[in-house]
């Protein structure tokens, strides 16, 4: 996938550590010697507002911005919104879905329902479908918290980024008390 300008989306609501993921995943690539560009967009992210991200990274990159139909990778960080973005997805795309509901306000009105067919709507738009109950995984690792870093090590799995790099760009972001749980964190999601 790194001889092109590989398109990574991650979507999410506020507080469920989309930026930082995204923060970590472009210096990952910037240290792997790629081009690297990124754009987010969190509107009321503080609130539980609705956040994406677009990282893009290949030899030479001109844009930050992911057009529709060309998301080669989709990390969905909740699962209603992972449908939002779908018009995203490039026609073979690899999904990473956390397995984590958060209730909209018309949900938790009861006004609305949760859709309970998510998961089938990604796997048959996908290449590669991952469902991983990182939160989970990130409580076994000791910090409900690091679940992003749960979805970045399921990422790593994926590319062929030295292993390494990762750990070292990780570390940098978190204070040393943290470090432990989130390799943990790391190390769980490249099994998942």
């Amino acid at each position: 996938m790194e001889n092109k300008v590989t398109n990574i989306l991650l979507v999410g609501v506020g507080g469920q550590g989309i930026i930082l993921a995204s923060e970590i995943m472009a210096d990952v690539f910037m240290e792997a010697g790629f081009d690297v560009k990124k754009s987010e967009v969190h509107g009321m992210a503080q609130r539980g507002g609705s956040v994406s991200t677009h990282v893009r990274f290949g030899p030479r990159v001109y844009s930050p911005l992911i057009k529709e139909g060309e998301a080669d990778i989709y990390l969905a960080f909740e699962e209603l919104e992972a449908l939002r973005y779908l018009s995203f997805l490039s026609p073979d795309p690899v999904i990473l879905l956390n397995e984590q509901r958060l209730n909209p306000p018309g949900v938790s009105l009861g006004n609305e329902d949760y859709p309970a067919d998510v998961k089938e709507v990604l796997a048959r738009r996908a290449k590669t479908f991952k469902s991983i109950p990182a939160r989970d995984l990130a409580i076994r690792a000791g910090d409900a918290r690091a679940a992003n870093v749960v979805l970045l090590g399921t990422l790593h799995s994926l590319l062929s980024i030295p292993e390494k790099t990762w750990i070292d760009q990780i570390l940098k972001r978190f204070p040393a008390n943290a470090g432990p749980a989130n390799l943990e964190a790391f190390r769980l999601g490249k099994t998942a």
